[in-house]
């Protein structure tokens, strides 16, 4: 049971993220207004991909580069995806913030995966 509820957080995380990422600017969801500080774009990015490496990182236990990876994947996929949105521009620097943000939230869980007690087998 609990595993179903990681992965419907997992996938309604990932939707967010793939709506958000190819939305056109006018569509696009937006914390603090259409005129937020760049800051604010880059806490967003950076949360919200901490947030998916979080979930994916209590999905796959002990997998720590699949996790990683699957991450990195998905940053680098979305970023070349904009490429087809007229209005949005892909940028490596935000490849490096969202990877940045998976990374972190991936070696979060497994750091709490370890000290976890193991159920016995």
């Amino acid at each position: 049971m609990r595993q179903n509820h990681l992965i419907a957080a997992a996938a309604v995380c990932l939707a967010l993220i793939v709506y958000a990422t190819l939305a056109t600017l006018a569509g696009r969801p937006v914390l603090l207004g259409h005129a937020e500080a760049y800051w604010v774009v880059v806490i967003e990015r950076f949360s919200a991909y901490c947030l998916l490496g979080f979930l994916l990182s209590f999905l796959l236990p002990g997998r720590f580069r699949l996790a990683c990876a699957f991450v990195i994947a998905v940053a680098v996929g979305l970023e070349l995806l904009q490429t087809v949105v007229p209005d949005r521009d892909p940028r490596f620097i935000d490849v490096l913030q969202k990877a940045a943000g998976g990374i972190l939230g991936v070696t979060l869980a497994q750091t709490i995966l370890a000290f976890l007690p193991r159920p016995p087998s």
